[in-house]
């Protein structure tokens, strides 16, 4: 027996066959087993008891492999027994059910087999893919959830296990069977001395291509160049076992992200080959850079709205003291020249943390059902200036376009900032191409979209284009490919800010020479477009007259307080200050009189919210003011609690206290 395995792994005249046999069968974390016609178990290993939960092999020999098959699973599988029994191959899922009641998903590699009596029963290869399952739906639904699972499969054929002790041809069906791992072995050189289907399946060489030439094929010029080959075998032949991702190279010359084991074969304590599984890990490392890239970006993120929401303290500061000067100046054209300079200054940087705020995708969306065809249309005299005179600029249309639900306001400006990014692209001129066009996704059609219908706008150019380090970056805060003081580097990130808040996707394609292409996809208007709180403001500032009232603030900034203090009693309301929640209730429970709160939301101890709830809780009607650099109320603040965005100027603080008043 051992003479005949030896001679199918072509070590004619070794016997080392049979240990080959066990390190690939008996600790394979695979299920292995023979079947009977009539369904009875002839042979399994310990992975296949183990996961029937069988204490041994003689508590199971002979028992009816369907009664492991779970109720619904258990036709089907008769069925397919009976096909493979016949001189079919299949492959097939069910679920099985162990003898403690564990069930478990599996997916099954089936060949019919010549049984010692001359039946035909059936070998199989089974593997749990619960987990894998699982991975993929968590990925399909979520959007955000990676396969990260993998390594642990490039262990599974790594494991010495007891004598399959079957003849020569189940030996090959058993190798054979196996797709998914280039299993080959290596003799004392280094040269390849047998062939799986995985290799052939994962490097493209058939076994009388690669039999006799070295392993070192399979690497990488480089690779070769530092004598990893060598170093692998060294390492095998000093440790007993190698292991390695890197590289690897195909026969077409195509190249795959590889896991590598080298075990080394020992007889008496002589080596006298090695054992070498390949695992193709590509996609499994693909996705482990996007989970990281994620990561990354979304710790860039929470810092961003972070410090945009300092930052807005600090310019409610400054407007709101700008705004109370200019009322106090005389009317002395040079000064009051120089306070709007410095009031434009303030606005600018509140444009810039709303940029940032975008980024972080917190920044207040008012959400509308937009007709992109007519939206398109009127910017088309102020896209065309924006270009120049040395681009043509070209814009397509479908025809039926559903609405589109998101901020046009934001959205007009995210276009203008492509159209002009798109402009810089070509300082010698070229073309831009503006596109709309529907998409329907599908379940687990787009895994950046969740099913429904879209409406995708796509800004092209023919310009210097990005390489790929370029193009890796370009969504971050900050990050430009132009000069110093021509941009703030927020442009992009803006954008891909806006569209993933309104439930889309932002795609960019560049390559250097060939322009750049960024798609922007925004749902249709069947998808709910979001409820502001915020009431409008009139643009010339004016303020609704309303009665005196006695305001409680409460903010623990010492400026923005002050500055909100001062614009209440500006006015004309009287004003009682606090610089935390508990501060707040104390007052509140001395029994003044109090109509009306204005509390800012960040605060350490107590949250805006969590003041505003026990506030209710005393007081149910009292009108509530929440004052909030994000884009929404918090979760759990009532449809009653009105929200003023920070900064904001006098009108706007008179319009909110206003409504909150005429609400409550």
């Amino acid at each position: 027996m051992l003479k005949e395995l030896a001679e199918v792994l072509s070590f004619r005249g070794r016997n080392d066959g049979d240990r080959f046999l066990e390190a690939i069968v008996d600790e394979t974390p695979e299920c292995i087993k023979i079947v009977a016609p009539d369904g009875s178990l002839v042979r399994m290993n310990r992975a296949g008891l183990t996961m029937i939960e069988a204490d041994s092999w003689t508590s199971v020999e002979g028992a009816a492999t369907p009664s492991f098959i779970s109720d619904e699973d258990r036709t089907t599988w008769l069925a397919n027994h009976a096909r493979v029994c016949a001189g079919e191959k299949l492959t097939w899922q069910f679920d099985i059910v162990g003898l403690n009641g564990t069930r478990r998903h599996m997916e099954t590699h089936a060949v019919p087999i010549a049984l010692e009596d001359g039946r035909t029963g059936q070998l199989a290869i089974t593997r749990d893919i619960g987990d894998r399952r699982t991975t993929e739906l968590a990925l399909q639904d979520a959007n955000k959830q990676l396969d990260l699972l993998v390594k642990e499969r490039t262990k599974e054929l790594e494991r010495a296990a007891t004598k399959l002790g079957e003849t020569e041809r189940n030996f090959s069906l058993l190798v054979k069977s196996v797709i998914d791992y280039a299993i080959y072995m290596l003799d004392i050189d280094g040269n390849v001395a047998s062939w799986n289907e995985g290799a052939a399946r994962a490097k493209g060489f058939s076994s009388d291509e690669i039999i006799g030439r070295h392993f070192s094929n399979f690497y990488t010029e480089e690779d070769r160049a530092a004598g990893l080959p060598e170093l692998g075998l060294a390492t095998a032949r000093a440790e007993g076992r190698w292991e390695n991702e890197g590289w690897r190279v195909r026969k077409d010359g195509t190249r795959f992200w590889a896991s590598v084991v080298i075990d080394a074969i020992r007889e008496d304590g002589e080596i006298i080959g090695f054992a070498k599984v390949t695992r193709d890990i590509t996609e499994k490392r693909a996705a482990e850079e996007r989970l990281r890239e994620a990561e990354r970006l979304k710790a860039v993120g929470v810092f961003t709205g972070g410090a945009a929401h300092d930052f807005n303290n600090l310019l409610m500061a400054v407007l709101g003291s700008l705004e109370l000067l200019r009322k106090r100046l005389p009317n002395d054209p040079r000064s009051l020249a120089l306070l709007d300079n410095a009031m434009q200054g303030a606005k600018r940087g509140s444009a810039l943390t709303q940029r940032m705020l975008a980024f972080a995708r917190r920044q207040e969306l008012k959400s509308e059902c937009i007709d992109v065809a007519t939206m398109l249309a009127g910017m088309s005299e102020l896209l065309a200036q924006a270009v120049g005179p040395t681009v043509d600029l070209e814009t397509q249309v479908s025809r039926n376009l559903p609405c589109i639900t998101t901020d046009q306001g934001q959205l007009e400006n995210a276009l203008l900032n492509l159209v002009v990014n798109a402009r810089d692209a070509m300082p010698g001129g070229g073309k831009v191409s503006i596109l709309a066009k529907s998409l329907t996704v599908d379940a687990g059609g787009d895994l950046e979209l969740t099913p429904g219908s879209y409406v995708c706008i796509t800004v092209k150019d023919t310009g210097e284009g990005m390489d790929a380090e370029t193009l890796a970056r370009v969504r971050e805060p900050f990050f430009t490919t132009k000069g110093v003081g021509k941009g703030t580097g927020l442009g992009l990130s803006m954008v891909d800010g806006l569209v993933a808040q309104s439930g889309g996707r932002m795609r960019i394609e560049s390559q250097p020479g060939l322009g750049t292409s960024v798609e922007l996809c925004l749902p249709a208007d069947e998808l709910a477009a979001a409820e502001i709180a915020t009431p409008d403001v009139a643009e010339d500032g004016s303020v609704k007259p309303v009665k005196k009232l006695r305001v409680l603030a409460v903010d623990d900034d010492a400026l923005v307080l002050m500055n909100s203090v001062a614009m209440l009693e500006d006015l004309g309301h009287d004003v009682v200050e606090a610089a935390s929640g508990t501060q707040a209730l104390r007052f509140l429970e001395s029994g003044e009189q109090i109509d009306l709160v204005i509390t800012d939301q960040a605060m350490p101890g107590m949250t805006g919210l969590q003041l505003a709830e026990t506030v209710r809780k005393q007081h149910p009607n009292m009108p509530i003011v929440l004052a909030t650099g994000y884009a929404e109320l918090p979760a759990g603040a009532d449809a009653s609690m009105k929200r003023l965005a920070k900064p904001f100027t006098m009108a706007q603080l008179a319009e909110i206290v206003s409504a909150a008043v005429q609400s409550g």
